[in-house]
C-alpha cells in the first residue's frame, strides 16, 4: 500500500484562494493525486469549526474523486480557523474513524490535531503535533504532550501494528537540520523536544526514512517561508516523519519526500510497505 502525508499549511486556501501560494499549493496537490496513494494524510488544514464548507467539498470531489476523507478542525476552547488535519482514503477500504483526545494540556485536544483510522490488519495515524512556539512559551505544554502521545500510540501498537505519520515539529538529529549549531534552543531543535521524539521510538517505533536511508545528510521535509532563499540554499529541517511499529519496519518499500518544486515550508511525504507480510 502507498501513504502520503503533508503538511498543506491550509487546505482552506488550497481550495478556495487564487493567490500565487494557493496556486503552488494546487500544484502540489496534482502531484499527489498523480502519486494515486491509498491513503493521504494532510496536516494544518486551517478549516472552519464545521469543517468544509460547499466550496471545499465541491472542490475535493473534483480533485479526488476516488477518496472518501474525514476531518477533525479546532474549535473552543481552541482559536477557530487553527490546525486541523483530513485524512482521505481510497473508496472500498474499510476504515474504524477516531478523533482521540489524548489528556493534553491547554486547547491541544482541541486543537484537530490527531486522527486514527483502524484498518484489518494495522492502524494509520496522522498527527499535527503542537509547536513549542515562540519564545518557546508552549514548551512544557508540549513535553506533556509528547509523553502523552507516545502513550497513546503504545497503546495501539499493543493492539495491532502503527503507521503514524504527520508534522512531529521536531527534527530529531543534528543531521536533520542544516544549521543544529544555530538552533539549539529554537523550537522544534530544543533538548527537551528531541529526548521526547527519541523516548516515543523507545517504544518501539521507527523513523521510516532513517530506516532506509541511514545517516544520510542534506534531506529536509520543511524549509521557512519568511527566508526567501532557505529552499535554494537547502538550509531545511526533516520534522515531518512516518513512523512505522518496529515489527513492520521491513515491509517498508520506500520512505522519501516528494518533490514540492519552489513552494516553501512543507513538502510531502511518500511511504510505501508491502502490507501482505502482516499477519
Amino acid at each position: 500500500m502507498k501513504f502520503i502525508s503533508w503538511n498543506i499549511d491550509s487546505l482552506n486556501a488550497a481550495l478556495t484562494s487564487d493567490s500565487a501560494r494557493a496556486q503552488l499549493s494546487r500544484g502540489v496537490l496534482r502531484t499527489i493525486r498523480d502519486q494515486d496513494a491509498d491513503v493521504i494524510a494532510i496536516q494544518e488544514t486551517k478549516l472552519p469549526e464545521k469543517g468544509p464548507g460547499k466550496k471545499h467539498i465541491q472542490a475535493l470531489e473534483e480533485w479526488f474523486p476516488d477518496y472518501n476523507y474525514v476531518w477533525t478542525s479546532s474549535c473552543p476552547p481552541a482559536r477557530k480557523g487553527y490546525a486541523g488535519t483530513m485524512t482521505l482514503y481510497k473508496k472500498g477500504l474499510d476504515a474504524k474513524v477516531t478523533f482521540p483526545e489524548i489528556g493534553a494540556p491547554d486547547t491541544m485536544d482541541h486543537e484537530g490535531r490527531i486522527i486514527t483510522l483502524e484498518f484489518d490488519r494495522f492502524y494509520f495515524t496522522q498527527v499535527y503535533t503542537p509547536n513549542a512556539g515562540n519564545g518557546l512559551v508552549r514548551l512544557g505544554d508540549r513535553q506533556v504532550w509528547d509523553e502523552k502521545y507516545a502513550n497513546y500510540l503504545e497503546g495501539l501498537d499493543r493492539e495491532k501494528p502503527v503507521i503514524a505519520t504527520g508534522d512531529f515539529n521536531v527534527a530529531h538529529k543534528e543531521i536533520d537540520l542544516k544549521n543544529p549549531e544555530a538552533n539549539r534552543r529554537s523550537p522544534g531543535f530544543t533538548d527537551e523536544e528531541r529526548l521526547g521524539f527519541s523516548k516515543l521510538l523507545d517504544w518501539g517505533f521507527v523513523d521510516s526514512f532513517r530506516h532506509i536511508h541511514g545517516d544520510v545528510e542534506g534531506v529536509y521535509s520543511w524549509w521557512a517561508q519568511r527566508v526567501k532563499t532557505s529552499k535554494i540554499n537547502n538550509s531545511g529541517w526533516r520534522i515531518d516523519y512516518f513512523l512505522v511499529s518496529d515489527r513492520i519496519k521491513d515491509l517498508v518499500r520506500e520512505s522519501n519526500m516528494i518533490d514540492s518544486g519552489e513552494r516553501q515550508d512543507h513538502t510531502p511525504l511518500l511511504l510505501s510497505l508491502d502490507l501482505e507480510g502482516i499477519h
